[in-house]
């Protein structure tokens, strides 16, 4: 008998999948302070020798030593997805950049978590600073993003039977191939922002009206931000940015800089990391180069504390049944993301609901570990990368330990692996078509590897 695949965490084609969608930071970093051998052309797509690489060393960490793979078939899988995009882009898929920047904020969270912190990240791959990092990012999310709709454009009216699923499971029994399914939790939680005063935000926008008096009347923009701004990057660039319409800016941000004539500075406008005033300093093509002073409004201890003592009156409300966990959600949650999901918190190395319990952020799992299904965790206060200041409660929506795949108790997700296992199998079928008409270069070093599909366009005998 064949031994147990740990489910979504040990399978082959699942952690080639995670490893390509991340995409490796120090890939990029190698690129930027070395000429690399190119391995192949696929359209107007470059592998590189140190792509194959570095790849095949993250499945074997992603994997934990249990997946190796061949240089030869590393590069088959990078090909496979250079060919996507490279079509996504001749069929015109559209990619919008807030699909693009929210992948690039849960990347940037996943490395954070990797690292410690994001200085520690910056350091480590050799970016100037997290404004580099993030433009780095943004590439890499934006190929992803095309892959993925190039893929839901090729596999779009694909679905799998009840009884193709029983035939799937079935023959995994069979084979003793049946995966096991790790410890999983879902999460759904409930946030209350501490909310600045009226008279604060009065106070904020009357400093940057002044600050725009003086800049106008003569005074340095930079001094000013310098002195003034709450934006850590003000002490390498002096608030200054080169901005673009596909940049991994904020919205209030890149309308701001576009709408400006060279050397205005903007009325004070809000966003969610606080009060900007901004200049316009230069116009280049598509490109505007501006600098911004960012004024973060102060929170009494008042609004502290009376948040935190909103945010337990729900919580008692819902242990006691006078309200239910989603009706609380609808009604109070202030976090965009999740109020109208019934809270569900997304796992951000995933993307989904779903968290191995055994790979979470250390601080929500102490938090929840001890929860019971249905149960709350105490109040606790929190603080996002804008500054902004909340208090928050979860819940534990679902868990389940580690088992043996069951029809019944698991078919939603062997369902999902058998509709998976036909979605590849029309992919590789539409692969071996485009093959045929693409334009692919392979160095003579890789074409002594054996591909499953036909990339050297070799003539068959």
């Amino acid at each position: 008998m064949q031994q147990k695949t740990t489910i979504l965490k040990y399978t082959k084609s699942t952690v080639l999948s995670l490893v390509l969608g991340l995409i490796s930071l120090s890939t990029f970093a190698q690129k930027k302070i070395k000429i690399d051998g190119v391995a192949v052309v696929i359209g107007k797509n470059i592998v590189l020798d140190s792509d194959i690489e570095k790849f095949k060393q993250e499945v074997e960490v992603r994997s934990e030593g249990k997946i190796t793979i061949s240089d030869c078939e590393m590069l088959e899988e990078l090909m496979q997805q250079k060919l996507l995009s490279h079509h996504a882009v001749v069929d015109s898929v559209i990619v919008s950049d807030e699909d693009v920047n929210s992948r690039v904020e849960r990347s940037l969270q996943y490395f954070t978590q990797e690292f410690g912190s994001e200085d520690k990240v910056i350091a480590a791959y050799g970016f100037n600073d997290l404004d580099d990092l993030k433009k780095e990012l943004f590439t890499v999310q934006k190929e992803n993003v095309l892959i993925e709709k190039e893929q839901e454009k090729i596999t779009d009216k694909i679905d799998v039977t009840p009884e193709e699923v029983r035939l799937y499971y079935n023959g995994l029994k069979t084979s003793g191939e049946l995966p096991e399914f790790q410890a999983e939790i879902e999460l759904a939680q409930i946030v209350l922002y501490a909310a600045p005063t009226p008279e604060e935000n009065d106070r904020i926008v009357a400093q940057l009206n002044e600050i725009k008096k003086q800049v106008e009347e003569g005074a340095s923009f930079k001094m000013k931000a310098i002195i003034n701004s709450d934006d850590p990057g003000v002490t390498t660039n002096g608030g200054q940015y080169e901005v673009t319409k596909d940049s991994p800016f904020i919205k209030e941000f890149k309308e701001m800089a576009f709408s400006l004539d060279v050397n205005q500075v903007s009325k004070p406008f809000k966003s969610d990391f606080g009060y900007h005033l901004m200049q316009l300093h230069e116009i280049k093509g598509n490109m505007r180069v501006a600098s911004h002073i960012l004024i973060q409004p102060d929170i009494p201890d008042s609004r502290l504390k009376d948040t935190q003592e909103r945010a337990e009156k729900i919580a008692i409300d819902i242990k006691e049944g006078k309200i239910t966990f989603e009706e609380a959600v609808k009604k109070y949650s202030e976090d965009k993301e999740t109020k109208n999901n019934g809270g569900a918190i997304v796992n951000p190395y995933t993307g989904e609901t779903q968290f191995d319990l055994t790979r979470m952020d250390p601080d929500l799992y102490a938090r929840v570990a001890e929860l019971k299904k249905g149960e709350l965790s105490d109040v606790f206060f929190d603080q996002n990368r804008n500054g902004e200041k909340m208090f928050k409660f979860i819940m534990m929506k679902d868990r389940t330990n580690t088992h043996t795949a069951d029809l019944v108790e698991d078919y939603v997700k062997i369902q999902d692996l058998a509709l998976r296992k036909k979605k590849e199998e029309s992919i590789t079928k539409w692969s071996k078509e485009k093959i045929k008409d693409t334009y692919i270069k392979m160095s003579e070093t890789h074409r002594k590897c054996t591909f499953v599909k036909n990339w050297k366009k070799e003539i068959s005998k």
